[in-house]
């Protein structure tokens, strides 16, 4: 593969869509300023009503998925912090408990032990 030679009259991918992109858009920019003239002039007000619930309707459609996508982050990263802290606090809670727990245990066991070897004293 490294031998290939290349040759520069044939164009690459990116220049064939380079120049289709370029001869298509005085066209879109011609026929835009034609639709958009044609509104103005021509249109009615239940026209005019209609593009206006369209364009409406649209933009929200697309901001809603934006705030969507916003929310669920700023949720999941809330969501973490709150975990996060609640589980150490979880945590330190079972540690203490385990400790207090084990405490009792050997104090109870080191009284029983006293008590037995007091008993066989007497």
């Amino acid at each position: 593969m490294s031998n290939q030679v290349f040759d520069a009259s044939i164009p690459v991918l990116t220049e064939v869509f380079e120049e289709k992109a370029e001869a298509e858009a005085p066209v879109q920019d011609t026929l835009h300023a034609e639709l958009k003239q044609r509104a103005i002039e021509d249109w009615s007000e239940p026209e005019w009503t209609l593009l206006e619930r369209r364009l409406t309707e649209r933009i929200l459609q697309q901001l809603q998925g934006r705030v969507d996508f916003v929310l669920e982050q700023r949720l999941k990263d809330s969501m973490e912090d709150v975990l996060r802290h609640a589980v150490a606090g979880l945590t330190a809670e079972i540690q203490q408990g385990l400790q207090d727990t084990i405490e009792k245990i050997v104090v109870r066991a080191v009284a029983q032990e006293l008590a037995h070897l007091q008993a066989l004293k007497k």
